[in-house]
């Protein structure tokens, strides 16, 4: 799945800073756990992810929220999820993340406002900002939810269902207009595409997949069926998908996998499963490195295993965006058991 992230830098041209946190956890032959667990190791000060630009250390928040929804896929490490939230409250995270209120991304208060309800927080009160009355602000007539910002309109169907699929879990609920708006984007295929607008309408494997949980999520079941639908169409025989360049990788296999059991297609989904099992780090292979993700079949890689592997935890458990708590989750960050 894409990073969400409006802003100056793009996470995807830049590199994670893998700096380790020390956690103690007991071993676990639970591989989704093993996965999280890893990835709680991997965060700056146990609470962060960044990415290094010119050789300078940027906050990357939008990773760092795919973790928080990768522990609470996992319920563990529930200490690191903590602390990364508190650490997007600081008004310099905040405000760096969101935009100081002149200038406002959707997306990213979309995404963040889904990850304090997923801990069980208050986005009407997030370090001092409403972020539901924020996002609400920003959707247009069309039932679009944009950006406004001297950079311009950056936003996508990430915006659009993170925005449904947050507002959704408020007493008021998600606005129709805007999976109208959603809806209105499909292409003739079924799927959807990631960028409005576009001359030809080409259907992308992780906008499709995070439409369908958002059109699920808002009632718009027969809506969501022919993504469901063409989903499975580009499935590999293996049970992976691939990204718009045709990378076959854990990302994109990630998001579809938890949608396809969000969606009610077990098959399908233990397929995928299957393939991102396949893709994990494991007794045999270096210590630190047991429990990740790797991006493709290619094996581990540094730089991209932990997006890897935020992606792919709640493919592996299957829990969707919708329900997804943390609720219950252990506070350790487990680390895969191996024999001596």
């Amino acid at each position: 799945m894409r990073t969400l992230l409006s802003g100056v830098l793009a996470a995807a041209t830049l590199s994670t800073v893998l700096t380790a946190a020390p956690a103690a956890a007991a071993p676990t032959l639970n591989r989704p756990d093993a996965a999280a667990g890893w990835l709680a190791r991997q965060l700056v000060d146990g609470e962060r992810f960044e990415v290094v630009f010119d050789g300078v250390a940027y906050p990357d928040q939008g990773l760092t929220i795919d973790a928080i929804f990768a522990f609470a896929a996992a319920r563990t490490a529930g200490t690191n999820a903590a602390k990364a939230t508190t650490w997007l409250a600081r008004p310099e995270v905040l405000t760096g993340y969101i935009g100081d209120g002149t200038e406002a991304y959707a997306g990213a208060t979309a995404k963040l406002a889904l990850a304090v309800q997923v801990r069980g927080g208050n986005p009407s009160a997030f370090g001092g900002v409403d972020l539901i009355t924020r996002l609400r602000g920003l959707q247009a007539p069309s039932g679009r939810f944009s950006d406004r910002s001297a950079f311009g309109d950056y936003s996508n169907a990430f915006t659009q269902a993170f925005a449904l699929l947050a507002l959704d879990r408020t007493a008021a609920g998600a606005p129709a207009s805007g999976a109208a708006f959603l809806i209105g984007t499909r292409c003739a295929d079924g799927g959807f595409p990631l960028y409005f607008g576009q001359a030809t309408c080409v259907s992308d494997v992780d906008a499709t997949a995070l439409a369908v949980q958002a059109l699920l999520a808002t009632g718009n079941t027969t809506a969501a069926a022919p993504a469901v639908t063409w989903l499975l169409s580009v499935q590999t025989s293996a049970g992976a998908f691939a990204d718009g360049n045709g990378t076959v990788n854990a990302n994109s296999t990630g998001l579809a996998a938890q949608t396809l059991r969000v969606a009610g297609r077990p098959g399908a989904w233990l397929k995928a499963r299957t393939f991102l099992l396949s893709l994990q780090v494991r007794c045999p292979g270096p210590i630190a490195d047991r429990g990740a993700i790797a991006y493709t079949t290619t094996g581990f890689d540094p730089a991209t295993a932990v997006r890897a592997t935020a992606q792919a935890v709640p493919g592996l458990t299957g829990a969707g965006f919708a329900t997804l708590t943390a609720a219950g989750s252990q506070a350790p960050a487990p680390t895969l058991a191996c024999a001596a």
